[in-house]
């Protein structure tokens, strides 16, 4: 754990009572630049599957976009980044995290490049 997580009470005990006390834990344990990537890409065929889902009526892929838009992230933390996934630790929290982080990569407020990268 580095300073700056720690100076935003990032330790894997703690329970965060807000959102805006989750995030910097979030990006915490989302530095590596293949992480971020496979949770965009997971995330954005989560999004396809769902839009397609209701305008299509095939309820069941709301269930295939849930599991894949998972199995992309996990395989980014436990391959990539090495830790376990919030989702893990704080399941709603960590939901959110995903869209805003999603959006913060497709608008570019946030870099795909993290603190793994030269």
């Amino acid at each position: 754990m580095n300073s700056s997580a720690e100076a935003n009470g990032a330790t894997p005990s703690v329970r965060y009572s807000n959102f805006r006390e989750f995030y910097p834990f979030y990006l915490h344990e989302h530095q590596n630049t293949v992480c971020r990537a496979l949770h965009f890409v997971g995330t954005s065929i989560a999004l396809t599957l769902a839009v397609y889902a209701v305008a299509s009526s095939q309820w069941w892929l709301i269930a295939v976009a849930v599991i894949q838009a998972y199995a992309w992230a996990w395989v980014g933390h436990f391959v990539f980044e090495e830790n376990k996934p919030a989702s893990f630790k704080q399941p709603l929290y960590s939901f959110l995290g995903d869209w805003v982080m999603w959006f913060q990569l497709l608008t570019r407020q946030l870099p795909f490049r993290g603190k793994d990268a030269s």
